[in-house]
């Protein structure tokens, strides 16, 4: 974890909601010189702050409503910080909480160094992302009814389908296999559903693909080189990822894609897992749909999953290439090299 140290002649903390900041200036010597709740407006920003202009820093907590105040100290050329929220909570939390105690505490944090850092992600490229994982969400919804079809099936101990579900084409009989008129219903609902998510989605990859400039050409181009990895899962790794180089290891890039299990220890003794939720889901399961379409698309790794399958269980096969997968895409990036399976297979 980074922490912010730069030194300013003022320290602003805010603590941030989506209609209220409390806003808290310090100085050097952590005397306060501001501190009140106001309205969430740029102009209410802009007056607090004047008396301390240029000569001031800002931190938030990263929750939603962060991006117009980053726009803001872009715009007036302000130092912005962008505080890690599950980290912050671990080095401020207290017995008593408040929106007064926790916008002096954030002032204090940057003042002392001890903001832990989260990564601010440049204005022009916020939007493509959000959509991006706007059509993750759908996605997600449409596989719940997906789910739910095939958990009603064994529900009922009915046969398996003849063909795969997922496609549109094979979906034409799903209703009729199942005989009780209510039960049918259900599935016919699902089944509605799934169909206007399938015209939803089509709509959103297809205007994604006509409207977005991609930033970085090369990198996209990179991505694309996995198998398996089509435009809209390249578009995802690339705008999640963003810039390879904010991280220094690639246990950092691997940490923060979720693709490590992280452990506590003490006294040489291990305390359990936690912290599941640190890093970025959405880059998570980039990874995981990305090992699954290169199993798919690879039979040298079909067979590799194979032996892993055998040795560790099906679940954690998939874990161990899906780090792989992590690292090579870090190296990949790195030093600007297209995939080579021969080398991911060999190195075991």
């Amino acid at each position: 974890m980074r922490f912010y140290n730069n030194l300013h002649q003022y320290y602003c903390g805010i603590d941030l909601h989506t209609r209220t900041m409390y806003v808290c200036v310090l100085d050097q010597q952590g005397n306060k010189l501001q501190h009140k709740n106001m309205q969430c407006t740029a102009e209410n920003l802009q007056e607090v702050l004047k008396p301390f202009l240029p000569n001031v820093v800002i931190c938030v907590e990263c929750m939603f409503t962060w991006y117009w105040i980053a726009d803001f100290c872009q715009k007036e050329k302000i130092p912005f910080v962008l505080g890690h929220a599950l980290y912050m909570r671990a080095v401020h939390g207290g017995k008593t909480k408040s929106d007064k105690i926790d916008s002096y505490k954030i002032a204090g944090l940057l003042r002392s160094g001890m903001i832990p850092m989260a990564y601010v992600y440049p204005q022009q490229m916020r939007a493509t992302r959000d959509l991006l994982r706007r059509r993750m969400h759908f996605m997600r919804k449409k596989s719940e009814l997906l789910s739910h079809i095939q958990n009603t099936k064994s529900q009922y101990n009915l046969p398996d389908f003849e063909k795969p579900i997922t496609r549109k084409n094979n979906r034409s009989q799903v209703a009729e296999h199942f005989n009780d008129p209510i039960v049918r219903r259900s599935i016919e609902l699902n089944l509605a559903l799934i169909n206007q998510y399938d015209h939803v989605l089509r709509g959103v990859e297809n205007y994604i693909l006509s409207k977005v400039n991609v930033q970085d050409p090369n990198t996209f181009y990179l991505l694309r080189s996995i198998p398996g990895v089509g435009e809209i899962l390249g578009l995802v790794m690339l705008y999640e990822i963003h810039d390879i180089k904010r991280f220094g290891r690639v246990q950092n890039f691997t940490s923060y894609a979720r693709l490590v299990k992280p452990t506590r220890e003490s006294a040489g003794k291990l305390k359990g897992g936690g912290n599941k939720k640190m890093g970025n889901a959405f880059l998570k399961w980039a990874f995981s749909e990305a090992t699954l379409l290169l199993l798919r698309e690879k039979q040298e790794a079909k067979d590799w999953h194979a032996k892993l399958k055998n040795r560790h269980g099906k679940a954690r096969a998939l874990a161990i290439i899906s780090h792989k997968l992590g690292r090579a895409v870090y190296y990949m990036l790195n030093q600007q090299k297209v995939f080579d399976l021969q080398k991911f297979i060999s190195e075991k």
